[in-house]
């Protein structure tokens, strides 16, 4: 089939940072942790797709950096540099569409929602759920140490931005584009889903047109990675139907009224798609077709989110630190400080959440510019210097129309 090219070149952005020792609690102002270099942490996929995950180095070899202590950020992090604090779903569900199975998912969520002082979100409770990709609690799909990791980020940033929304996992069999957007479909089907979170992305090519369909779920906001390599377009987030996010660098800073400042983050996607037709809520000038990104959030791991997450190939142990520390284990053992476009996109699925409107593709921001934070400065790659690639007043490629202020731009 011709849509096996895109089979073969999707590649899923899970940036996954270093692995913590597990700790009792996490202090709200802890500290992101930053260093001076970073390491893939890839995810396995049966040699047809693989992730760009990315981790702080560590200084014992070439694996992540362990921590005795949680670091990132949390959600008291999130909703005050979002000014979200206070705000509630009143329980509306945001989907998580992700490929692979993580048989830990839920007791990992657990911990996570605990030490962040949060309620629990259990299959008991109603609040949490785990489908396979046609919404059946089995079979689930074979696990995947990456995918283990990329599902704990989309989880734990989904309790940080909305604490009382619901979560549906939706596991599709494998990376490849028809189990995904089976997945999306299975999703958008599912009565009280109101926003669904696409963490993966690929090149792309001639089939990405038919496979736009699963994607256009009017009343349901629907958003995609910008992807992690910098300035260039993946799909789905050159679909028209989607929200296309990119991500930023948000530091504290005592000197703004905000108390924070935000910059492009360089590995943010963005660019003009080549396919893709333009929607008629974009009116940028130097794209004639679809320019991605619309929004933006928080993807640096090095201000990442501090996140939970135990499936791993050697158990729970100082010697499997060690090995995960030196790149000879995969997964992670507890805390992770994560980041990258799959950390903006459910942080805005759950924005939308929040805000409670039916949404038409990525048009609400357009028309609601004033809910934004405008992100200035910052590039993620050449492109003649253009806004495609470089941040500036107003639209730009790398942050679009910037990040959240409350609400009302979604």
């Amino acid at each position: 089939m011709a849509r096996s090219r895109l089979f073969r070149s999707l590649i899923v952005f899970c940036l996954v940072a270093a692995p913590l020792s597990v700790a009792a609690a996490v202090p709200a102002s802890a500290a992101p942790l930053t260093s001076g270099g970073v390491v893939n942490f890839g995810c396995a996929n049966s040699g047809k797709l693989h992730c760009l995950g990315k981790a702080i180095r560590s200084p014992k070899g070439n694996g992540p950096l362990l921590n005795a202590t949680p670091v990132g950020y949390g959600p008291a992090e999130i909703q005050a540099a979002y000014n979200l604090g206070g705000l509630h779903s009143n329980g509306k569900t945001v989907a998580i569409v992700d490929a692979q199975d993580a048989p830990t998912a839920e007791a990992d969520l657990a911990k996570f929602r605990a030490a962040r002082g949060l309620s629990p979100c259990t299959t008991a409770n109603g609040c949490f759920k785990k489908v396979n990709q046609n919404g059946a609690a089995s079979p689930l799909p074979a696990p995947d140490y990456g995918w283990a990791e990329e599902i704990s980020l989309d989880l734990d940033a989904v309790s940080a931005t909305c604490p009382d929304c619901k979560i549906l996992l939706v596991e599709a069999d494998s990376p490849d584009t028809d189990p995904l957007m089976t997945a999306v479909d299975t999703a958008a089907a599912t009565p009280g889903v109101v926003a669904i979170s696409n963490s993966y992305g690929g090149t792309e090519d001639s089939t990405i047109l038919a496979a736009d369909a699963h994607l256009n779920h009017p009343g349901i906001a629907v958003t995609a990675s910008s992807g992690d390599s910098g300035y260039g377009v993946s799909w789905p987030a050159s679909s028209p139907y989607v929200t296309a996010v990119g991500g930023t660098t948000l530091k504290k800073s005592a000197s703004t009224s905000r108390g924070w400042t935000e910059t492009t983050w360089k590995g943010s996607g963005s660019g003009c798609s080549t396919l893709e037709a333009k929607p008629s809520w974009q009116h940028d000038t130097a794209c004639a077709k679809r320019t991605v990104a619309d929004v933006s959030a928080v993807a640096d791991p090095a201000t990442g989110l501090g996140v939970y997450d135990t499936y791993n190939s050697c158990g729970s142990s100082s010697f499997c630190d060690l090995l995960l520390s030196l790149g000879l284990a995969q997964g992670a053992d507890g805390w992770v400080q994560v980041g990258g476009t799959s950390l903006s996109s459910p942080v805005i699925a759950s924005v939308y959440a929040l805000a409670g409107n039916s949404v038409t593709s990525g048009s609400y921001p357009y028309a609601h510019t004033g809910g934004l934070n405008d992100v200035t400065s910052g590039s993620n790659g050449s492109c003649g210097g253009t806004y495609l690639c470089t941040a500036g007043p107003g639209y730009d490629g790398p942050t679009g129309l910037g990040t959240p202020n409350g609400t009302s731009g979604f």
